[in-house]
């Protein structure tokens, strides 16, 4: 196999048969050989391509493995984004001139250059042999036995067998011989009588080359015995060793269940005595009390070997003193669930989901590479969910702040900060639902002053683009504000949504301000296969106060990654860049934190980048997700939060998204119904906007100002830290609610 980077040049004109579809292959290491899914029918293709016309060849990053040769626009798409395939089993291999290379396959041609002829030679010598690999794979197919097993004893008698078989008919072809021998030295025989006789000079020419090839004939069969046996003996000789092999292998297999089961005990005894003994794991969490000099096992100090440009770790576990070790304050180190605290009860269940079929390729196809929320889709890709309530969930972990606001230390702060940035994500790991396009005035509350302390409000401010306004303020020291416009683009076999705008966070205390800005997420295998969701992206959380910076780095999933699959990792650091903690964990799971103690500089990475080693305490828990509702693999994946936020409630405003007439009705599992009522909104919306951009034309014409729409709770501030301009609340929504005055609401249901 070979792994090469070259230029290619897609199809030069339209040919029927459309696209080579991509798939997913096992290329995250050059010459790998698995294939993760089978490959999908050719998708058709647009059918205006002028376009590489006017860019010519362009560069390309290929991979050549089992067959197949894909191609990528770079190296780093290599681990989410193949942009074709060509199976040399089936490819006819050209050259056209000294640099170039074609490729035809399944009614495609494609042209490949090289830098030079002597690259183009590598190449051709690369897909030649990849070629008559793949052809002999694929005849082999059929020959593939794996899954027998037989036993020891059973595998030694077959070969056994085999080779008596083998010995018995070589014994029927050294017969065979020795009647050719006979009847051959007979032949010759008659052939030289009939020489001696008087027969003319052209009848005596043709015996005697009777004669020679008869002798000929005689030495082949000779021949042929002797290799026979060479074969027998060959046969034999390793035949003995694959059965020593086989044992070896089968003696490793039976260790390995004993391991494997023996930890599996192990591991059910420690769950049963962590069960057992509740009150003894709480106590470790915190953080015991030693006298100077001793040492602790549980705080075993660890250490991370950093890439400075990204926050990846290697952890390697170390003995220090306990004179160095400090932990976070008891305020800011509970790791309890919810508080306990007298609430309403909210429900714990909706419908579950109707079992709709769909064609979603009938949809899909007309829709590549544009943007999403101008496509109108039925309501069988969404959730029972507006992106408002979407975006309230973002205080599923609201306590992460409560602990954060009591933090003395702004880096305490900080780690605890990030760890509520990151535990927005957890609920999105199973929801690849689409929730619904709030209309243009849409609002959402989230009341939970009573049991939280905190009151939520967003409004959908634009439309084209979308983009909603949030805030939350909290009698328990904070305040949340951010304005997220959302872009997304649908390619075919994966949706990217990537979510525009800052998230700002100020603690009254201190005036600590945090903003930061979210990852982009993306859903996968959108025509064929089971979706699935990952994020991916850096983010960079600043203190405007104190000029100190949380780096996160969120890793894409890899099939072909030893890490842990969502990996988060960070770095907290001083306005010196100094570090101070190290964060770690998965971003669907839980999130740890662990303060350096010490710092130094390491050998060179496998880029030649220079390392830097952190030594650190052992690591305390920050957050950790809250276990799914029972069944809720029929209740779209809501968390125990989501299912209560479309829950009715009195009193909220006329435009809030509980209101709102197609999700309540494919909340009930009325979806034809829902598929109504959503294009007869849309359309009222659409018809609000023809008459909003008709008055604007008239004010023009008139020479009039003309104030274009404004959303009701939300005006546009520039930020004083930041220096942005964005959508900030302005007031009045709970006293209007207070009041129970809603006549300054819009109609937009």
């Amino acid at each position: 196999s070979a792994s090469v980077s070259a230029d290619v040049l897609r199809p030069r004109s339209p040919c029927p048969g459309g696209v080579v579809s991509p798939s997913p292959l096992s290329s995250a290491v050059p010459g790998s050989s698995r294939i993760l899914r089978a490959r999908r029918p050719p998708l058709p293709r647009p059918r205006l391509r002028w376009t590489n016309y006017l860019k010519g060849y362009q560069r390309r990053w290929f991979v050549l493995s089992n067959g197949l040769l894909s191609y990528y626009r770079t190296q780093a798409e290599m681990a989410h984004t193949c942009r074709g395939t060509i199976n040399l089993a089936t490819a006819h291999i050209d050259t056209e001139d000294a640099c170039n290379i074609v490729l035809s396959s399944g009614g495609r041609t494609y042209h490949l250059k090289a830098s030079t002829e002597v690259e183009r030679q590598r190449w051709v010598t690369a897909l030649e042999l990849a070629k008559a690999k793949a052809i002999r794979m694929m005849n082999d197919q059929s020959d593939d036995s794996g899954d027998e097993e037989p036993a020891s004893q059973s595998d030694r008698s077959e070969i056994q067998g085999t080779l008596k078989i083998l010995v018995s008919k070589l014994d029927d072809l050294s017969t065979c011989n020795d009647l050719i021998a006979k009847h051959g030295a007979a032949l010759q025989r008659s052939l030289s009588e009939l020489e001696g006789l008087k027969v003319p000079v052209e009848g005596g020419e043709k015996i005697k080359a009777v004669n020679e090839r008869a002798t000929l004939f005689r030495i082949t069969s000779n021949a042929m015995i002797n290799a026979c046996r060479d074969f027998l003996d060959l046969a034999e000789t390793h035949s003995r060793r694959w059965q020593r092999a086989l044992q070896y292998e089968r003696e490793q297999r039976t260790h390995l269940e004993e391991t494997i089961e023996q930890l599996a005990k192990q591991h059910n005894s420690l769950e049963r005595a962590w069960r057992a003994a509740p009150t003894l794991v709480s106590t470790s969490l915190s953080a015991p009390t030693t006298n100077k000099g001793e040492t602790d096992e549980d705080e075993d100090t660890e250490f991370f070997d950093a890439m400075e440009d990204s926050p990846a770790f290697i952890t390697v576990t170390a003995t220090e003193n306990s004179q160095h070790r400090s932990v976070m304050s008891p305020s800011c180190n509970d790791v309890s669930g919810k508080e306990l605290q007298p609430r309403r009860q909210r429900r714990t269940h909706v419908p579950d989901k109707p079992n709709y079929s769909l064609n979603l390729w009938s949809i899909m196809k007309n829709c590549i590479g544009k943007e999403l929320s101008k496509i109108p889709m039925p309501v069988n890709f969404n959730e029972p969910l507006s992106m408002l309530q979407r975006l309230t969930e973002d205080l599923e972990y609201h306590e992460l702040l409560d602990k954060a606001a009591r933090c003395d230390s702004s880096l305490e702060q900080m780690c605890l900060v990030a760890a509520f940035s990151i535990s927005s994500y957890s609920t999105t790991v199973h929801r690849t639902a689409k929730p619904f396009n709030p209309l243009l005035g849409e609002t959402y509350e989230l009341d939970r002053r009573e049991e939280f302390g905190y009151r939520s409000l967003c409004e959908q401010v634009s439309h084209h683009p979308p983009a909603a306004a949030h805030h939350v303020i909290s009698q328990r020291g904070w305040t949340l504000w951010q304005e997220i416009t959302i872009a997304s683009k649908f390619r075919g076999k994966y949706l990217s949504i990537m979510p525009l705008g800052a998230i700002h966070l100020q603690f009254h205390s201190s005036g600590n301000q945090y903003v930061w800005r979210k990852v982009t997420s993306t859903v996968h295998n959108i025509i064929v296969g089971k979706l699935w969701i990952d994020q991916s992206g850096d983010i960079e959380i600043v203190n405007h106060r104190t000029k100190e910076t949380c780096q996160l780095k969120f890793s894409p999933y890899s099939y072909f990654s030893r890490d842990v699959p969502r990996k988060v990792t960070g770095v907290v650091a001083d306005s010196g860049g100094q570090a101070h903690y190290i964060l770690s964990g998965t971003w669907d799971d839980k999130i740890e934190s662990a303060k350096i103690i010490q710092s130094s500089r390491g050998g060179s990475g496998s880029e030649g980048k220079q390392k830097t080693v952190y030594q650190t305490l052992s690591p305390k828990l920050l957050w950790k997700k809250y276990p799914l509702p029972e069944n809720a693999e029929n209740m779209y994946y809501f968390s125990a939060l989501a299912l209560t936020l479309n829950e009715q409630e009195d009193g909220v405003g006329l435009t809030d998204s509980r209101l709102r007439p197609d999700q309540k009705l494919m909340e009930e599992g009325r979806w034809d119904e829902a598929n109504s009522e959503k294009q007869r909104l849309e359309e009222k919306q659409r018809a609000v906007r023809r008459r909003r951009e008709a008055e604007a034309s008239d004010a023009l014409d008139e020479g009039k100002e003309y104030e274009g729409y404004q959303p009701l709770w939300f005006h546009q501030r520039r930020d004083s830290v930041t220096g942005e301009t964005n959508f900030v609340y302005k007031g009045g929504y709970w006293e209007a609610k207070e009041r129970k005055d809603w006549s300054m609401c819009p109609n937009i249901f």
